[in-house]
């Protein structure tokens, strides 16, 4: 039967001869914060998921689209969380400490929907 495979020698066995797809000749970036907490998500809890994407060459591609995506939300939704919460460039200018209080608290509201949404579903 002729499936169009080649086959390697090791001792009695015969191994299939094969090979990964190279991955595209694309600069390396670096995958990120959120590229690197979904890395590791997906190594610990969804490892078939893990094992499809590295088999099938996509998990770079996969991991910089996550910590892509992530960023765009952050930068659009912390203007709208910081107006919701009042976080003014008066009270910036009036209440340094306070303004820094609502900026990070808005931070970690948003990073809370990004990871619930994005990073570990």
């Amino acid at each position: 039967m002729e499936n169009g495979l080649t086959y390697i020698r090791v001792g009695d066995y015969y191994i299939p001869n094969l090979a990964l797809d190279p991955e595209p000749e694309e600069p390396v970036r670096d995958i990120g914060k959120y590229g690197r907490m979904r890395l590791t998500y997906l190594k610990q809890h969804r490892r078939k998921l893990y094992r499809e994407l590295v088999d099938t060459g996509k998990l770079q591609a996969h991991l910089l689209d996550i910590n892509d995506t992530a960023n765009d939300w952050l930068d659009r939704m912390m203007p709208q969380m910081a107006k919701a919460a009042e976080a003014t460039e008066e009270l910036k200018a009036r209440d340094q400490m306070a303004w820094v209080g609502l900026m990070n608290s808005c931070k970690a509201q948003v990073e809370e929907i990004i990871f619930a949404e994005l990073v570990y579903c």
